[in-house]
C-alpha cells in the first residue's frame, strides 16, 4: 500500500510539473497591477490575453472624465499602478510629480509610436508617458434630421428636428466657447473667459440645447434619438457604424486634438509590471484589437499602416492635414492666474 501510495504521489506530481514550470516561466506570476482608463476604452480581452502571458493579474477601473481621475489620484484616496489621461493632464501630473519616470528599457515598444506623437511637448523625451490613442473633438450630427451640412459651431445654436446635446466636460465645452468667439482655447484672460460663458449661457437660454451627457451620446445618436452632439471622434465613430445617417465634422473655427497617455502613477505598487502592461499596449497585434474595438485612432505605425480606403477617408479616424492644423492640444490650466474661472464658470453653466 505504501508503494502504491508513493507511485501515485509521483504520478501526481509529474502531471502537475509542466503546469507549474509554465507559471514559473511567466515574468509576473502571482502579481497584481491596477490600471485607472477611461471608459468602454479599452478590449477586455487585451486584459486576458496580458494576464494569460505574464501571470499578472489586471484590476480594471474605469473614469469619465480628467478631472474626477486627477482628484483621485492627487488625493491618494486610490493607489494605481497604471493611469491613462490626456495630455494636458499628464503635465500637471508631471508638474506636481504624481507620476514616475518611466525606465524606456523596458517599454521597447515605445519604438512602434509614430515619430509625429514621440517627444511630445507635454513630456518631453517620453519621460512621464507613453500614447495610448489619439483623436479630435468635433460635432455628430443626423442628415436625415439635419438636412444642412454642418460646418461651424454655430449649429450648436440652431433648432432641430431632433435634440442637441453638449459635451459635460469642462475644457471641451469652455474651449468651443472661447473659439466661438475668436479666442485661443487655453485662455487665461478673464476677459475672454467671461466671453465663453456668455455663449454658453446664451445657448441654453435660447432653448436649443437638450442637456449635457457624456458616454450616452454615441448610443442616442446611433439609435436616431438626437439631431446632433458633441463628441470625441471614437465615439463618432461608433455611432457611425450602427447609423448610416450620421456624419462626423470638425468644425471650420477649429478644436481640439487630444492625445491619451499611459503613466504610471507614484502610489505604483509595482513598476515594473505596469511598464511591462504599457509595452504590452504598444504591441502591433494589440493595438489592433484596441483600435478595432473601441474605434479611437491609434498611435502605432503597423497599425496606422495598416488601415483600409474606408478608415483612410474617415474624418473621424484619419483628419488631414488641414484639419488638423485647425486644431490645438489643450494645455494645463492649474497655474494659470485665471485657472479658477474655469470651474467657476463651468458650475454656472450647469446650474
Amino acid at each position: 500500500m505504501k508503494k502504491l501510495a508513493i507511485v501515485l504521489l509521483v504520478a501526481l506530481v509529474l502531471t502537475a510539473l509542466p503546469a507549474c514550470l509554465a507559471e514559473a516561466d511567466k515574468p509576473f506570476a502571482g502579481a497584481e497591477i491596477k490600471v485607472y482608463n477611461w471608459e468602454d476604452y479599452i478590449d477586455r480581452e487585451v486584459l486576458n490575453i496580458f494576464e494569460e502571458e505574464t501571470g499578472c493579474h489586471v484590476n480594471y477601473v474605469t473614469f469619465s472624465q480628467n478631472e474626477d481621475m486627477y482628484t483621485k489620484l492627487s488625493t491618494g484616496a486610490e493607489s494605481y499602478d497604471v493611469v491613462i489621461p490626456s495630455e494636458y493632464m499628464i503635465e500637471r501630473l508631471i508638474k506636481e510629480d504624481l507620476v514616475e519616470e518611466l525606465n524606456l528599457d523596458n517599454i521597447p515598444n515605445l519604438a512602434n509610436v509614430i515619430d509625429s506623437m514621440r517627444d511630445p511637448i507635454y513630456d518631453p523625451g517620453n519621460a512621464h508617458s507613453v500614447p495610448y490613442m489619439w483623436g479630435t473633438l468635433g460635432i455628430v450630427y443626423n442628415t436625415d434630421m439635419v438636412t444642412e451640412p454642418v460646418t461651424s459651431w454655430n449649429a450648436l445654436l440652431e433648432k432641430h428636428d431632433g435634440k442637441t446635446f453638449m459635451m459635460d466636460s469642462m475644457r471641451d465645452s469652455l474651449a468651443i466657447g472661447l473659439i466661438m468667439n475668436g479666442y485661443d482655447l487655453n485662455s487665461d484672460s478673464e476677459e475672454e473667459l467671461e466671453a465663453a460663458r456668455e455663449w454658453l449661457l446664451n445657448q441654453k437660454d435660447a432653448n436649443v440645447l437638450d442637456g449635457y451627457i457624456l458616454d450616452q451620446a454615441k448610443d442616442m445618436m446611433a439609435g436616431n434619438e438626437a439631431a446632433m452632439a458633441v463628441m470625441y471622434s471614437g465615439d463618432a465613430l461608433y455611432a457611425m457604424e450602427k447609423n448610416d445617417s450620421l456624419a462626423y465634422v470638425i468644425p471650420d473655427e477649429g478644436s481640439n486634438v487630444w492625445v491619451d497617455g499611459m503613466c504610471v502613477p507614484k502610489s505604483c505598487q509595482n513598476k515594473e509590471a505596469a511598464e511591462c502592461f504599457i509595452n504590452f499596449m504598444c504591441r502591433p497585434d494589440i493595438a489592433q484589437m484596441n483600435m478595432d474595438y473601441i474605434y479611437y485612432s491609434s498611435p502605432i505605425k503597423q497599425v496606422v499602416e495598416n488601415l483600409s480606403e474606408e478608415e483612410l477617408a474617415s474624418t473621424a479616424m484619419n483628419p488631414t492635414d488641414e484639419m488638423l492644423e485647425r486644431c490645438e492640444f489643450y494645455i494645463d490650466i492649474s497655474s494659470f492666474e485665471n485657472g479658477w474661472l474655469y470651474d467657476d464658470i463651468w458650475m454656472d453653466v450647469l446650474m
